[in-house]
């Protein structure tokens, strides 16, 4: 389950409800993304929240879009992150796909996939031990995962894959159309990439979908959210896109769920598109009765 750190009104009690919630449901993880330019709270710091408020579950960070960020200072922030959580942490890289962010952060959109792989070497030199330059200081704490936290990769297509496949732990997609075929076939070709990079672990494969439940319009808030988050890409392509949501009912969700077993996906996470607590109470019950 993510937190709803996109949804309007999130607030401090939002953190608590759901972050209690989740822990306490019948979930795997917690987590929330990175925009820049968006309403929502900061990626690191609703973790670190996340991860204080929590016991059992992993925090996920889906995902940093990491070229982006000075390596050093994003590295440490995870780390500490792994401390603070006991060792629980996930982290989800990738290079995103709103140049609005980049120029926000100051960071340039040329070379972002190369700049993600050296990233991605830096980060775990880094959380071996390693200084940020020749005569530096290590960068601490040391994470409590040796090496530092599994890492998945937010790729997309052959290219992507084929790249991910040379560092990363596992793929983490999102089903944005809940399609069970779509799901079958992204981890198909997942577990292609890996094996003909000569990988012999399996990755680990992550899905999700914007969900709604709980509410006095649940079709209703779900399209409306889809849209706001969406109208970066276009208006029309985002109007399209919200109104064909299709997760806004208990039976719905209960079919996504057994799609994304059935294709193979290792765990799926729904991303709400409202704050109201009722929907993490929604989520739970159909969870739970799978």
């Amino acid at each position: 389950m993510a937190l709803p750190t996109m949804a309007p009104d999130y607030d401090r009690s939002t953190t608590l409800e759901w972050s209690r919630r989740i822990d306490a449901g019948p979930f795997s993880s917690i987590s929330c993304g990175e925009r820049i330019t968006f309403r929502n709270q900061e990626m690191v710091v609703v973790n670190a929240a996340a991860a204080a408020l929590t016991e059992r579950v992993r925090v996920f960070v889906n995902l940093v879009v990491l070229p982006f960020h000075p390596v050093p200072v994003i590295a440490k922030q995870l780390a500490t992150l792994d401390v603070l959580s006991g060792g629980r942490l996930t982290v989800g890289v990738g290079v995103g796909g709103r140049e609005h962010d980049y120029r926000a952060a100051d960071s340039s959109f040329e070379r972002r996939h190369a700049r993600l792989d050296e990233g991605v070497a830096e980060l775990r030199r880094l959380w071996s031990g390693g200084a940020p330059f020749d005569g530096g200081d290590p960068v601490g704490p040391l994470p409590v995962q040796h090496g530092g936290p599994p890492l998945l990769a937010g790729a997309m297509g052959p290219k992507g894959l084929a790249r991910a496949a040379a560092w990363a732990d596992g793929i983490s997609g999102f089903a944005l159309t809940a399609d069970g075929d779509e799901m079958a076939a992204a981890v198909t070709a997942a577990r292609r990439a890996w094996d003909d990079a000569g990988r012999t672990e399996a990755p680990k494969l992550v899905s999700g979908c914007f969900a709604v439940l709980g509410t006095a319009d649940d079709q209703g808030v779900l399209q409306a959210f889809t849209y706001d988050y969406l109208a970066i890409f276009g208006t029309g392509l985002a109007r399209t896109l919200a109104d064909d949501a299709p997760v806004w009912s208990a039976d719905r969700l209960r079919q996504v769920l057994a799609d994304a077993e059935a294709a193979g996906v290792d765990e799926f996470i729904l991303v709400p598109g409202t704050t109201d607590p009722a929907c993490a109470d929604a989520f739970a019950e159909v969870v739970a009765g799978r």
